[in-house]
């Protein structure tokens, strides 16, 4: 396999992971919050609990999908600033800059440290409904930015490959 043929192929997968992270992040956005918020709060927070242990237990698909599309551009944004003359090298470094920084660092930096702090309290207890009610206003909101990150990157990592 040549040099270009890889880039090809890691560029394939990185764009499939990244549309595969978007509709993940979309599904939760646009209907799954909705339905949890609409639970009486100890119900809610114990089904979002349910969801963000079975994630952290089962690596696979999840963690995997993420993180493996994060080393996949990672790859790509460092080769493409070594190769900044090729054609599509612009959107593969945009494309893989938004995925890491709009959708990795904001799940670690904001979706999880608000998952730790649900996984922490009692659904039943007022503090629950306290934190419950400003967890998916913000949880929410942070994941729209993970889903628009996601689907910009598929969009010009696929781009890239037109080039």
């Amino acid at each position: 396999m040549t040099i270009d043929e890889l880039r090809f192929a890691v560029t394939v997968i990185a764009a499939l992971g990244c549309g595969l992270m978007a509709g993940a992040f979309f599904a939760f956005s646009a209907f799954v919050m909705d339905a949890l918020g609409r639970l009486p709060p100890a119900q809610g927070i114990a089904a979002m609990q349910s969801i963000n242990l079975k994630v952290v237990k089962s690596p696979f698909p999840f963690l995997a999908v993420l993180f493996g599309t994060a080393a996949a551009c990672v790859l790509l944004a460092v080769t493409s600033l070594s190769s900044r003359d090729r054609p599509g090298s612009v959107y593969i470094l945009i494309g893989s800059l938004l995925y890491l920084v709009g959708t990795v660092v904001v799940t670690i930096v904001a979706n999880v440290p608000l998952n730790e702090a649900l996984a922490r309290v009692d659904p039943a207890s007022a503090d629950g409904a306290r934190l419950w009610a400003r967890y998916l206003s913000r949880w929410t909101a942070w994941n729209h930015v993970r889903t628009v990150a996601a689907l910009s990157g598929a969009a010009l990592l696929t781009l890239a490959l037109t080039r």
